[in-house]
């Protein structure tokens, strides 16, 4: 199903004026048909400012005209969880965002959309992470999640979960590009690509944390982002996911970019000195076929912009 045909799948189902207490069945798409092919896996950028970074990698897997097309419309999936500063490392640097949003524009996006279900109020997280800010700066349409624009969805491949809530903005993009931190996580070790999917979910968010590994996989298996870019620029290393000391963080001042979010993610567990077989969710994603960790198999091409 491709994005338009999606498009039209979520009209013709009226999702937007559902009530959220009902459900509907989402069609699980193939990763063949959600994501744009590459030949290369990985784009691993260094030692730059954040925004030559984000357009090097993406450049490297084909430059953003690949992904986004005119008249689309885009959801830029940034983490702005917490009620933290951008030195903080607890969420997604706002440059890394905004030159995304400014690629996506320059492609002839008709709207790029920017938001997060935050942990801390809102108002707090957006404005302290200067994610709105630089965002909005950059053209895009930044809002705080409404509470009635989430949607039951049955989940298909799910083992532990058969359906949540997820945002209606999320299911009706044409691109959704994954924007996650690196950082430290005190239940799954880290959390990068997959698990910034839970800004998307409704309902108690706790639930998942019982059998985590496989239940975030689940959610994965409603909506594969055409594109995940890990903001590295600076790494909470440690007491995470909120961190607040800036001795927990780390300045790596690396971009990592690619079409497979399972590699993605088994590429950023190197940033903490863990192999991808290290994290139980990266085993349980590529088994049930959403992407590849073993990184030896890949096609990763690194680029220090500094030299």
């Amino acid at each position: 199903m491709n994005s338009m045909n999606r498009r039209k799948f979520l009209k013709i189902a009226g999702i937007a004026g559902i009530a959220s207490s009902s459900m509907i069945p989402f069609p699980i798409l193939k990763a063949a048909e959600q994501q744009t092919k590459s030949a290369l896996d990985l784009a691993v950028i260094t030692n730059a400012d954040p925004a030559a970074m984000v357009r090097k990698a993406v450049d490297m897997l084909g430059g953003i005209s690949k992904f986004v097309k005119k008249g689309n419309i885009v959801v830029v999936k940034p983490n702005i969880g917490w009620d933290r500063v951008p030195e903080q490392a607890a969420t997604t640097n706002p440059e890394v965002v905004a030159e995304i949003v400014r690629l996506c524009l320059k492609a002839g996006a008709a709207k790029v959309q920017v938001f997060d279900r935050t942990c801390n109020q809102a108002k707090r997280c957006y404005l302290r992470s200067e994610i709105e800010k630089a965002a909005k700066d950059a053209g895009a349409d930044v809002s705080h999640i409404y509470e009635q624009k989430f949607q039951n969805v049955t989940i298909p491949q799910g083992k532990e979960l058969q359906s949540w809530e997820f945002y209606q903005d999320a299911l009706k993009a044409d691109v959704f590009i994954n924007v996650p931190i690196a950082k430290h996580h005190s239940l799954s070790r880290v959390t990068l690509g997959l698990k910034n999917m839970m800004g998307i979910i409704g309902d108690n968010r706790g639930k998942i944390h019982n059998r985590f590994d496989v239940k975030i996989v689940d959610l994965n298996t409603v909506i594969k982002p055409q594109l995940t870019i890990i903001d590295a620029v600076r790494v909470l290393m440690d007491n995470g996911p909120q961190g607040g000391n800036l001795n927990d963080v780390k300045e790596m001042n690396t971009i990592i970019a690619g079409i497979d979010p399972v590699a993605v993610d088994a590429y950023g567990a190197t940033l903490f000195d863990l192999k991808p077989g290290d994290l139980p969710f990266l085993k349980e994603a590529q088994s049930r076929g959403l992407g590849v960790m073993d990184l030896e198999k890949l096609k990763i091409e690194k680029v220090n912009l500094k030299a």
